[in-house]
């Protein structure tokens, strides 16, 4: 495994964190809990959840992921192994079921203390804000919804005080961002450092090889200011994988079980895009899964590529790209690709 430091922090992650959105829908603890005792093994020890968690969310399932995770801590002790990151649920109709509001004291207070319960824990080593309350462009939405975006910002002055007590207190390690803009980190790591505040360590954004809108502007943001992308949907939900090539549907998968998921990823320049990617891996002789983490992993503005898999070949797959280094000819042929189809997926 490869090992990076979360920015302005002695917390040591591995490059490859563990994605847990399907825990607690699409896989039961059992299967969670063989993926984290493989991830371990494997010199994986980031691992990433929600209170949100499991997707698609639901009153039903809400919060199960954090604790399937909290019962894997307690039955095999393994907590301090862990860099162990959750987030609070942003504001909307997604998340009506569990609570309204916003990003206030309150809120936040409430979700910090529930996700330490659920999870086992008396500390979260990074605490992030799943998205932000004043609409922006991001799940599929491609650029920014001016017309219906609310005029109001959040109080990143409140939010930051919130956040500074727990981390002064010890409950929290880090801070981080997700879902977010340029102007939005700038806005908190401007208020932090006016406020002799905790500042945003890490950004929690989308990016692959047929969404690489982070590169317009956060990446700047990331390098200058240093603050860690931590990639989500490296394979595009799984359309960087192949496997929706052709209108097929595995069965199991998001695709088929969710479609909407994959919907932003299915157009037909993203499937034009995929294929010569797919070309690209076939040449090299790996999949094409392999290359398009592999091509993330060596990315300068990247701390860590969250990863995640319903089957245990697949967590096994995702992990193992960390031993592919790219030649500079297949970051050529791959960004000949960017350059004719750019940004197919919003």
């Amino acid at each position: 495994m490869k090992y990076t430091t979360l920015p302005n922090t002695t917390l040591k992650v591995s490059k490859i964190c563990l994605g847990t959105m399907t825990w607690g829908n699409q896989n039961t603890e059992a299967e969670a809990f063989e993926q984290m005792d493989y991830a371990l093994s494997q010199g994986v020890n980031f691992f990433d959840t929600a209170e949100l968690y499991p997707v698609p969310a639901t009153p039903q399932t809400y919060a199960d992921t954090e604790r399937i995770i909290g019962n894997w801590f307690q039955k095999t002790g393994n907590r301090e192994k862990v860099v162990l990151a959750s987030k609070i649920a942003g504001a909307g109709d997604y998340t009506k079921h569990i609570r309204t509001g916003g990003f206030t004291k309150q809120n936040i207070t409430e979700a910090v203390e529930g996700s330490l319960q659920r999870l086992q824990t008396d500390y979260l080593d990074l605490y992030q804000l799943h998205w932000p309350s004043r609409g922006v462009n991001c799940f599929g939405v491609r650029d920014y919804p001016y017309e219906t975006s609310t005029k109001e910002a959040e109080n990143h002055l409140e939010i930051l005080e919130v956040l500074n007590a727990f981390v002064k207190a010890g409950t929290i390690k880090a801070i981080g961002l997700s879902n977010e803009t340029p102007w939005g980190t700038m806005k908190y790591l401007q208020t932090a450092a006016a406020n002799n505040l905790v500042r945003p360590v890490t950004i929690q954004n989308s990016y692959s090889m047929i969404h690489r809108a982070y590169e317009y502007g956060m990446s700047e943001v990331s390098l200058r200011e240093d603050i860690g992308l931590l990639v989500y949907s490296p394979l595009a939900q799984g359309v960087l994988s192949g496997k929706y090539l052709d209108g097929k549907r595995p069965e199991g998968s998001r695709g088929n079980l969710f479609p909407r998921f994959i919907a932003r990823y299915m157009g037909d320049g993203s499937l034009e895009a995929v294929r010569r990617y797919e070309a690209i891996a076939a040449k090299n002789g790996i999949t094409l899964t392999e290359l398009s983490l592999a091509f993330i992993n060596q990315l300068p503005f990247v701390t860590s590529n969250i990863i995640g898999a319903t089957r245990m070949d697949q967590l096994k797959e995702n992990i193992g790209s960390i031993h592919i280094d790219l030649s500079a000819e297949s970051i050529a042929a791959i960004n000949a690709v960017h350059a004719e189809i750019p940004n197919p997926a919003p």
